[in-house]
């Protein structure tokens, strides 16, 4: 039986970096959180959702956050997914990324966010990621001793493309970092977690920051597993929080037994594929 104990942490996210890091390292500290196998951290979990905060709090790869984090997943063994955080290249741009560590805190995957979040909803809010950010361009599977699993931040997930081509790689899990606002998210947070669990019969995570009302971008907050029936496990409020939930892998299998949706493409019409770039 592959049951992985997933901490999922629904954290305040602070103007001080280092603030952050240390909640973090707390929370994973507690006793309540000793024995877990995966932690996920919020999208922008040391960084403000701001554009003007993005260039500021920009860190190249195996910088200071990057390296607290790398020892925070061989402190305690577990798998870690670091939220994301400003990541800023050689060249000088900047991406939403997300790392991923293994029990020996190694670096064990990489996401860049893909689509980014270029909105203006009538009545609702107005944000333009692109005027700061630039766009990933992988697909982003990790390995782990309980199978694969796919990892995307906050508005990848809208597009089932992506989630299904993760799924192709062999993705049980689908494990997203990120921060619906007070507009999409009441309407589309849960509804989407759990269309993405249905349509491609996986667990999936979602990790956002806690609401903060005084900050230039709210956060939903809602924090939420779903199984691959559907089925919410598990959804916090808007503050900070702290949960546990038990993936069993077991179950990907007999729902895909079940109900053999992934085995019934017609692959002879139609056909989902990446380009080399």
């Amino acid at each position: 039986m592959a049951i992985i104990k997933t901490a999922i942490l629904q954290t305040h996210v602070y103007t001080d970096k280092f603030r952050n890091i240390t909640q973090a390292a707390e929370l994973l500290a507690s006793p309540e959180l000793q024995g877990i196998d995966l932690a996920v951290l919020p999208e922008m979990f040391c960084c403000p959702y701001e554009n003007k905060y993005f260039p500021e709090y920009a860190e190249p790869e195996r910088g200071d956050t990057w390296e607290k984090c790398s020892r925070l997943a061989a402190e305690y063994g577990i798998y870690l997914v670091a939220g994301s955080m400003p990541e800023r290249d050689e060249a000088g741009n900047i991406y939403n990324t997300s790392y991923v560590f293994d029990r020996n805190g190694h670096q064990s995957g990489k996401h860049r966010k893909m689509h980014l979040f270029d909105i203006d909803v009538k009545g609702g809010q107005y944000f333009k990621e692109s005027d700061t950010l630039t766009p990933g361009d992988q697909v982003t599977v990790f390995d782990t001793e309980f199978g694969k699993m796919g990892l995307c931040i906050c508005y990848d997930f809208r597009f089932p493309e992506l989630a299904r081509l993760m799924v192709d790689e062999g993705a049980q899990v689908i494990i997203v970092p990120a921060a619906f606002n007070m507009t999409t998210g009441p309407l589309h947070w849960e509804l989407m977690f759990r269309q993405r669990a249905v349509d491609n019969q996986v667990y999936t995570i979602g990790a956002a920051p806690a609401r903060d009302l005084n900050a230039g971008y709210q956060s939903w907050g809602h924090s939420i597993a779903a199984d691959p029936w559907g089925k919410v496990l598990m959804e916090m409020e808007e503050k900070p929080d702290v949960k546990v939930v038990k993936l069993d892998l077991d179950e990907v299998k007999k729902v895909r037994e079940q109900l053999p949706l992934l085995k019934h493409r017609r692959g002879d019409i139609y056909a989902l594929t990446t380009f080399s770039l």
